[in-house]
C-alpha cells in the first residue's frame, strides 16, 4: 500500500452541483462536514489520476458508499472524530479507521453481542486493555469488511469472523473470505480489506 496526497490547499472547496444540492437538505454543521469531505475526497483522486477535482466522476450521496464510474476503481471512506481515510483500489476494497486510545468501557459486552462464538473462545482469557485492543482491531476489520461487502452493518456485523492472525476474515453466512491489514499512524488505527493478497499491493491510502 502506497499514501497518496490531496491535490488541493487546505479549506478550498471543490465540489459537484450535486453535492451542493444534497448538502443543502443536511443541518449546518452536517452540511459543512459532508462539502469537506467530499471536497477533500476530489482531491486526492484528481491527483491520483492526473485529472481536475470536478472530472472525478465521484458519486457519494450523504450515508451511502462512495462509488466511482468504470475505469476509475474503487474507493471506500472512514472518518472517526479528528480523522477521514480514503482508500483506493482497482479492485474492490474497504477501510475502516478509529482512534488506537479509543476507550471501550463496554469491550466484553461487545465481544458477547457481536463476536462469533469461535472469536469469543478466542478471547474469553483476554481482559483489560489486551481485550480492548483486540475487540479493536477486529472492529476496524469486520467493518472494513461490509464495506468491501457493501453490507449493511446491522444485518452482518455478527456473520463477520476474523481470524487470530487477523490477516483474514470470513462472512459465515454468504461464504465470503477477504484478506485483511491493520496499520498505525500516528493516533489512529487502519483497517485495509480486500479479496485477495495481491490486491493489497494496489491500495493507496488518502488520510487527513
Amino acid at each position: 500500500m502506497h499514501q497518496i496526497g490531496p491535490d488541493a490547499a487546505a479549506g478550498e472547496l471543490v465540489v459537484s452541483n450535486q453535492e451542493r444540492a444534497w448538502a443543502a437538505g443536511l443541518t449546518a454543521s452536517r452540511a459543512q462536514h459532508f462539502l469537506a469531505s467530499r471536497s477533500w475526497m476530489r482531491s486526492c483522486l484528481a491527483t491520483l489520476h492526473g485529472a481536475g477535482p470536478l472530472q472525478v466522476p465521484l458519486t457519494a450521496p450523504p450515508g451511502a458508499p462512495p462509488r466511482l464510474s468504470d475505469d476509475w476503481g474503487y474507493v471506500s471512506l472512514s472518518h472517526c472524530a479528528d480523522a477521514c481515510l480514503l482508500g483506493w483500489s482497482q479492485q474492490p476494497i474497504g477501510v475502516d479507521l478509529e482512534r488506537a486510545d479509543r476507550k471501550l468501557h463496554a469491550s466484553a459486552a461487545l465481544m458477547r453481542r457481536f463476536f462469533t462464538e469461535a472469536e469469543q473462545c478466542e478471547l474469553g482469557e483476554l481482559e483489560g486493555d489486551q481485550l480492548r485492543q483486540q475487540v479493536l482491531d477486529r472492529w476496524l476489520v469486520k467493518e472494513a469488511a461490509i464495506k468491501w461487502q457493501r453490507g449493511s452493518l446491522a444485518q452482518d456485523l455478527r456473520f463477520w469472523e476474523v481470524s487470530s492472525s487477523l490477516r483474514a476474515a470470513l462472512h459465515r453466512g454468504l461464504n465470503l473470505k477477504v484478506v485483511a491489514q491493520l496499520r498505525s499512524q500516528g493516533a489512529w488505527r487502519l483497517g485495509v480489506v480486500v479479496a485477495e493478497q495481491a490486491f493489497l499491493q494496489d491500495c493507496l491510502l488518502c488520510t487527513a
